[in-house]
């Protein structure tokens, strides 16, 4: 007959995703950053 063995579960199951700071300097850098179209140019621009 088959032995059935109970698999241990780790204690504290962390979610995964990013962290808030990582998430805060994103958005800050996407509100910082705007992109200009001439002719057939593109400018990115990063206003601080």
């Amino acid at each position: 007959m088959a032995k059935l063995y109970k698999e241990s579960l780790p204690e504290s199951v962390k979610p995964l995703g990013p962290k808030e700071d990582t998430i805060k300097l994103l958005l800050s850098f996407s509100k910082a950053l705007s992109i200009s179209h001439y002719k057939n140019m593109t400018f990115e621009i990063l206003n601080n």
